[in-house]
């Protein structure tokens, strides 16, 4: 499985790509703004040309790059940079502006870029022009299009215009909110994710970029997707700020039956931390982009999934109805947490997907892979819904997307802070849980509140909770005696007689 792991960031920027040209009915009626005209555009655009592009079987791309752009590798790319000057609205006094990522290293992928004003979109061409290339040389191209494009506001300062967001290989993209640094990424669709021979990256193909009004507090982007197996329309309204927003509008139209469909996806990276370090050699105490995955069901219960690293790949699902949201969260916020002087990982966003509307039944879905480091995405987190998405229909999701530090949900219940696992005496494993905030927060030091803790395999044994003086939290701690199981599904959590004090831990505890 580790082949899987160092190679899958290699498999997303290698994507795939669509010609807009000579594939009839609304596709063709769009095509004309290939020509350099202008074409209608309103809020069902994009869903039309999905439902077109559907409705035909799936054209595989061709990617080849021009021979001065084939074989450059990272050192020549880094310098082709974008002119900030030729940004997208720059000068106009708009809240945004736009800068496009040149094609070639890993990058092939083409993708195409309009502009939307006053409900016409007019395509925005390539040309080395918007680019400096110093110290190479400006290669012989033609329009060979952009690899994706990158959002820019006055995030941090009134008078600067900080990376605000990307869009750049398949369907990921990142954002960050005030203070943070980029991290984890989302992406449009997951199919068949954390099955190798099933696998199926989606990618999006072409964008448009509605103009900001004068003062507006969103700028609004659209994307159409593509693979063999489904096409799809995007609405992306993104507000920043000290969260920054996402409110996402999709709309799926499969081309076959999609069982292993990936709802609202976030693709992340935990190589340890101390609820994880065996055989780690490294001076930082903990390397991730997230720590845990939370959850808030449709029954109201919020829990905290511990990420691992595990020896073999691992699949979790969380079986829920009308989930009230998920998410990959960095809860480590201090920099003694990482000791990274130039990672930053405690600057890393977490991301909460609010669902809008009723997503019915179906679950959580949790995979995690092996990795040997700290460069390659190795957590991946998604909603599954219950039943197929059938082919040859429309499917509808929607939802907000939250970049930020922390997401409070249920302000009365304490949030896990910390886990950390080592040995006990007969090969027994000691979990300490460290907690914060909440009404367990408001309890004399010495209240004795429960500590309701179960294991599937094994037997938990000499469960305590207690003041934890140096952080001014509760900690729980227990021993797993595992006996001969190789895994066991562990679930903690503090009460009293008014019910729960804290959110529910969940561990999956492996040999």
């Amino acid at each position: 499985m580790r082949e899987v792991a160092v190679h899958r960031r290699e498999v997303i920027l290698a994507g795939l790509s669509l010609p807009m040209l000579s594939l009839g009915g609304a596709l063709e009626a769009f095509a004309a703004t290939t020509a350099g005209t202008d074409a209608p555009f309103d809020a069902d655009t994009v869903a039309g040309l999905a439902r077109a592009l559907a409705a035909r079987p799936y054209r595989q791309p061709d990617d080849a790059l021009p021979p001065a752009l084939a074989k450059i590798g990272y050192d020549q790319y880094r310098d082709y940079r974008y002119r900030a000057a030729r940004a997208l609205w720059a000068g106009d006094g708009l809240p945004f502006q736009a800068q496009f990522f040149h094609r070639g290293f890993l990058f092939k992928d083409r993708v195409d870029v309009y502009t939307v004003r006053d409900g016409r979109a007019t395509p925005f061409a390539f040309s080395t022009d918007l680019f400096d290339y110093t110290p190479q040389p400006v290669p012989k191209v033609g329009d060979v299009g952009f690899a994706g494009f990158r959002l820019h506001a006055p995030v941090n300062r009134a008078d600067h215009f900080d990376e605000l967001c990307s869009f750049l290989g398949a369907s990921y993209f990142r954002a960050v909110a005030r203070g943070l640094n980029y991290g984890l990424s989302a992406r449009g669709l997951a199919l068949g994710t954390g099955e190798p021979a099933a696998e199926e990256f989606p990618r999006f193909t072409t964008f448009w970029l509605e103009r900001p009004a004068a003062g507006a507090q969103a700028v609004v982007v659209h994307a159409l997707l593509d693979s063999p197996g489904v096409a799809g329309a995007f609405r992306f309204a993104i507000d920043p700020g000290d969260e920054t927003v996402f409110d996402v509008d999709m709309r799926l139209y499969p081309r076959v039956e999609l069982a292993q469909a990936g709802i609202a996806p976030l693709t992340s990276m935990f190589e340890f931390d101390p609820s994880d370090r065996v055989g780690v050699d490294d001076y930082r105490p903990a390397v991730h982009d997230s720590d845990g995955l939370a959850m808030f069901n449709g029954q109201g219960e919020q829990s905290w999934r511990q990420l691992q690293n595990p020896a073999t790949l691992q699949h979790s699902g969380f079986q829920d109805a009308g989930p009230r949201g998920f998410g990959l969260m960095q809860r480590k916020r201090r920099y003694a947490d990482f000791q990274d002087a130039e990672a930053h990982y405690e600057l890393r966003p977490s991301a909460w997907v609010e669902p809008v509307g009723d997503w019915g039944e179906g679950e959580v879905h949790l995979v995690e892979i092996p990795t040997a480091d700290e460069y390659h995405d190795n957590i991946v987190a998604f909603w599954r819904p219950k039943a197929a998405l059938a082919a040859g229909t429309e499917h509808r999701w929607r939802y907000r997307l939250h970049w930020c530090r922390e997401h409070a949900w249920d302000p009365q219940l304490a949030t896990v802070a910390a886990t950390r696992i080592g040995a006990s005496h007969d090969g027994a494993r000691l979990v300490v849980i460290d907690l914060a905030g909440g009404r367990l927060s408001t309890l004399p030091d010495d209240a004795k509140p429960q500590v309701d803790a179960t294991a599937s395999q094994g037997a938990l044994r000499n469960p305590v909770a207690y003041r934890n003086a140096d952080t001014g939290g509760w900690r729980m701690s227990l021993e797993l005696h595992p006996g001969d199981a190789r895994v066991s599904e562990l679930r903690a959590r503090l009460a009293d007689g008014d019910g729960p004090l804290s959110e529910t831990w969940l561990y999956r505890w492996l040999a």
